[in-house]
């Protein structure tokens, strides 16, 4: 009889993960059967989805509220469907405002579950740390300085290293974009590669979201329009996650004095490999543009009140937010948050780079000591811990 694994994937990087595990899981055990919440790449790896991984991707303490029915409804409507079908094992990938609550009900059950990606509960909300032994049987760790950490809360963790990390090879490994049939605001969108000697490329990153479109579009478009006047030469290409966020970000394009950008569906790592510098949103995308080792300038914005509300509590237990800083303990790219993400600002970032060769070159051997720390085969160390965990509670039924 086949073993049944259910899974919830939260966002686009949940996506590329949860196809990762399952593609190394096929490979260790054919006969399993996978469902759950996920995206097309999790669909082309053999999950049957009852629903998308974009549902769940809201972010912000205020931002969600709005959003609350409607993910209360889903949750009981999986709640209901995972009772019914009472998996071997439920993964909860990321989402860990989504995913611990449903995690939480199931362990309950007697269902074993595995949080794969830990919440940032080192650097935002650590009292979560203390909540996740009550959810997880199991967290499955990017980083390598997570398990420590949850040990002192008595959490069973295990670093599985990042998928990426196994995925990108060396700073050129990846392909130059090619154009969409819809080339956006610029009406000769060219092949995205940059020509030898050629003038400077900045590759934009602005997120995967609506809402980050919504409060990064303009500054980063603004810094555009300031390179475009201050180097002359220069060329602008953009990574769009999905087509909601090609569509906000054409009306802001259409909206503001920016210079012709070229627009690229799906190929963020295309995009960062042809670039000279990349203006990139905080998050996953800032990790990518490591591994591909790119000079980056990083920024976000939240919403006021979520901003008020960290700071007078807070909230924020690390100095930095983007991931390189992050793992390598220092400030290695600038960080411009808040009121500090203007335009002028990142375009002063983006020149800073471009004017020092010496600081590219010591940033190159940065970023390829951290990837050598995050490249383990993540997607079967993280497979094994999985089978393990389903091998354990077998043995242990009467």
């Amino acid at each position: 009889m086949s073993r049944t694994i259910a899974l919830v994937a939260g966002e686009m990087s949940g996506d590329q993960l949860g196809a990762d595990l399952i593609a190394h899981l096929r490979k260790s055990e054919g006969d399993l059967r996978f469902f759950g919440i996920g995206g097309a790449r999790m669909r082309a790896a053999g999950m049957e989805t009852w629903g998308d991984c974009e549902e769940l991707a809201v972010f912000g303490l205020f931002e969600v509220l709005r959003h609350i029915p409607r993910i209360w409804r889903l949750r009981r409507s999986l709640l209901r469907r995972l009772r019914d079908l009472k998996p071997d094992v439920f993964i909860g990938i990321d989402a860990p405002d989504f995913n611990l609550g449903v995690e939480k009900r199931l362990k309950r059950l007697g269902i074993r579950t595995v949080h794969y990606v830990s919440p940032t509960v080192w650097a935002w909300r650590q009292g979560r740390a203390r909540k996740m032994s009550r959810c997880a049987d199991l967290v499955l760790c990017l980083f390598p300085f997570e398990p420590e950490f949850y040990a002192r809360h008595g959490v069973k963790a295990v670093f599985v290293g990042h998928p990426m990390a196994d995925q990108i090879d060396s700073q050129d490994s990846a392909p130059t974009p090619t154009s969409t049939p819809n080339p956006g605001p610029n009406p000769n969108p060219g092949t995205g590669r940059k020509p030898p000697a050629g003038p400077p490329v900045i590759a934009l990153l602005p997120g995967s979201r609506e809402s980050e479109i919504a409060r990064l579009a303009q500054p980063i478009l603004s810094a555009c329009a300031r390179l475009a006047r201050n180097l002359h030469q220069v060329r602008f290409q953009a990574a769009m996650a999905n087509p909601r966020v090609r569509k906000s970000f054409e009306i802001a394009v259409a909206a503001s004095d920016a210079p012709p950008i070229e627009l690229f569906d799906g190929q963020a790592r295309q995009v960062i490999a042809a670039a000279d510098v990349v203006i990139v949103a905080s998050g996953t995308a800032t990790l990518e543009t490591m591994l591909i080792n790119r000079p980056m300038v990083v920024v976000y914005r939240i919403s006021g009140a979520t901003h008020r509300l960290a700071k007078s509590f807070n909230l924020l237990k690390t100095a930095f937010v983007a991931l390189p800083n992050i793992l390598a303990g220092a400030r290695l790219v600038p960080e411009l948050l808040q009121d500090d993400a203007t335009g002028a600002n990142i375009a002063a970032g983006v020149e800073d780079w471009l004017a020092d060769p010496v600081k590219r070159q010591d940033l190159v051997g940065r970023f390829q000591a951290l990837h050598q720390q995050l490249r383990c085969d993540a997607g079967r160390k993280a497979g094994e811990q999985v089978l393990g965990l389903l091998d354990s509670h077998s043995n242990a039924e009467p």
